[in-house]
Order: structure tokens, then C-alpha cells, then sequence
């Protein structure tokens, strides 16, 4: 029996103006309860970013932009099969997501707040990235 490959999975860091969105996933899905950049994972063939806008286009109905790499980290679970998260800055083409087929709660929140929810474990090296980011602009200022 191989390695079993990590999940190659992106996510959109989408931003409009100060705040950035925040997904709660939806009760009977994985992670249910808990925090998320949306995203998805990525099929054979496609790169990172199609399938980000892909994803996106799907979960929340709207067309994105995808900039550039955020992070990238690989996250052991329990049940064996790691997550490799590779998040993207993104910007909202038009329109701003009011529902998703995956997720029961949409927050649109200051980068300051993001640290405040119960992010899925794979999410969370994005967020201290953003949040670290935003104290030491905080501390220029």
C-alpha cells in the first residue's frame, strides 16, 4: 500500500473593502460547525486558480478574481488524509455573495476579528497570517 497524496485544496481569501468573508459549514457536512475560507478541491487537469473561481462560482454564485498565493501549508487529520490548503487573495468581480451550498452562516468581518470564530484546523495558518499582518500595519500606522 503508497502514500496516500495529501487533498489538494484552495481557498479564497475574498475581500471587499475592509472586511474579509468568513464561512460557518453547514450542519451534515465535514467540519460541520466550524470556520472556513470558501473554496473546494481541485480536479485532475485544473489549475489552483480555475478551480478556485470554479468553486466559488458554484458554493456562493459569484465571480471572483484570483490574485495572488497567500499560504500554502499541509495539515495532518485524524482520519488519515491530510489537507493541502493553498489560499489565494481574491476580489468580488460583482455582486456579493448572500448564500452558499455549502456553509449556513456568511460573515463579512474586519481582519482583526477573523481570530474570534472557530476556524477548520487547515484554515487557521491563513488566519494568523492575515491577523499578523494586520497588527503590524496597525503598529506602523
Amino acid at each position: 500500500m503508497g502514500v496516500v497524496q495529501p487533498l489538494l485544496v484552495v481557498a479564497a481569501v475574498l475581500r471587499d473593502g475592509g472586511l474579509v468573508l468568513a464561512c460557518r459549514r453547514a450542519p451534515g457536512k465535514d467540519a460541520a460547525g466550524r470556520w472556513e475560507f470558501p473554496g473546494g478541491k481541485v480536479e485532475p487537469g485544473e489549475t489552483p486558480e480555475a478551480a478556485l473561481e470554479r468553486e466559488i462560482r458554484e458554493e456562493l454564485g459569484v465571480a471572483i478574481r484570483v490574485g495572488g498565493l497567500i499560504d500554502r501549508t499541509v495539515t495532518a487529520r485524524v482520519d488519515g488524509r491530510d489537507i493541502d490548503l493553498a489560499c489565494y487573495d481574491c476580489t468580488l468581480l460583482a455582486g456579493r455573495p448572500t448564500a452558499s451550498t455549502d456553509h449556513d452562516e456568511l460573515r463579512w468581518l474586519p481582519v482583526g476579528e477573523l481570530a474570534g470564530l472557530g476556524w477548520a484546523d487547515a484554515d487557521l495558518p491563513v488566519v494568523r497570517l492575515l491577523t499578523a499582518s494586520t497588527v503590524t500595519q496597525e503598529e506602523d500606522a
